[in-house]
């Protein structure tokens, strides 16, 4: 069985402890909105802003011509999302689903779209939505899936083309409660997601990532689905887990064993850095390396990696090379 937001083959002794019939399980995780742990529990992933704003955006559009409850959008990796989303006479109100993420701090954030017919295909940020330097907070990936859902409702009513305006009433003051500030983004919310989902994390997922942990003498642990594809390659004599944006809870259940920090720059070195992008003229770490992989401040990051966890920290391009290796250089604080 394969979990297609993580490209994770599920072993098949974690299928065999499921508590439901496989067909029904092989659903769930086909959807992609569904993790199978270890233990043959599932959680249930939640919606990136990327994919509420796009589910809001196409129901503002359908509504121009029909009232709207309920919507299916397109996300980044290709599998179809269906979510609720309000929608009357241009208007529509579309709610963030956390899933199984007990600390996220946008559930229930409502994001809002407004439409009016146009020409063509105009996008705009509203209140609530950061920026930086006059550039709104809406990642490439998320953009490119509110303009495919945008498209579609296009093309289900006959309409030419739009004006879409989308607004997070509350987002200014949720965005107090995430890094934004720190790297430059005032004003409101960032809107993200490379996938268009939200890997679950609550208490027993904890526990779990940390049995996992506890049970592995030589373990890499990576923040997301590529650096699980390419650290397995990389890394085949050890265990890979996967622990998203909580790296200090995986070091704290990995203290004593042989540990490489392994995965794509973005969360590593924010995680090390939070500054990283104030100041630097760009909206992304990964639009900072597209345009200068030779950075210094990359360098200036990674080595607060090395120092904050004390381990081999090995940054990931999108293709599997590795970008930056320390080494196995340790720096003060070594856990």
């Amino acid at each position: 069985m394969f979990d297609p937001v993580n490209n994770f083959q599920i072993p098949d002794e974690w299928v065999a402890r499921a508590k439901i019939p496989v067909e029904e399980l092989d659903a769930c995780i086909s959807s992609g909105r569904y993790v199978l742990l270890s233990d043959g529990s599932l959680l249930r992933r939640g919606y990136t802003t990327g994919t509420t704003a796009a589910a809001s955006a196409k129901g503002a559009v359908l509504s121009l011509v029909k009232e709207v409850s309920e919507v299916s959008v397109p996300t980044p990796i290709g599998i179809r999302a269906v979510l609720p989303a309000q929608a009357k006479n241009g208007k529509a109100s579309a709610l963030k689903d956390s899933g199984d993420h007990a600390t996220d701090v946008t559930r229930g954030l409502e994001i809002i779209a407004e439409a009016k017919r146009y020409d063509s295909i105009v996008i705009k940020a509203g209140a609530g939505i950061g920026s930086r330097k006059g550039i709104p907070a809406i990642n490439p990936a998320p953009m490119r899936q509110i303009n495919d859902a945008i498209k579609e409702a296009l093309s289900e009513t006959g309409l030419k083309g739009v004006h879409v305006t989308i607004s997070v009433p509350h987002g200014e003051k949720i965005a107090r409660q995430t890094l934004n500030e720190k790297i430059g983004i005032t004003g409101g919310i960032s809107i993200l997601g490379t996938t268009g989902f939200v890997e679950p994390w609550n208490e027993h997922l904890g526990e779990m990532k940390e049995e996992l942990i506890k049970s592995a003498d030589k373990l890499v642990l990576t923040t997301g689905r590529l650096g699980m594809r390419f650290s397995h390659m990389l890394f085949p004599d050890y265990e890979v887990i996967l622990i998203g944006s909580d790296i200090s809870r995986g070091l704290r259940a990995a203290k004593g064993k042989s540990v490489i920090v392994s995965g794509l720059p973005g969360l590593v070195l924010k995680w090390a850095f939070p500054g990283i992008l104030k100041d630097s003229g760009y909206l992304t770490i990964q639009e900072m390396i597209d345009d200068n992989p030779e950075a210094p401040i990359i360098d200036r990051a990674l080595g607060e990696a090395v120092r904050k966890s004390g381990r081999r920290i090995v940054l990931l391009n999108r293709n599997g090379t590795i970008l930056r290796d320390s080494g196995g250089i340790k720096g003060r604080g070594a856990l």
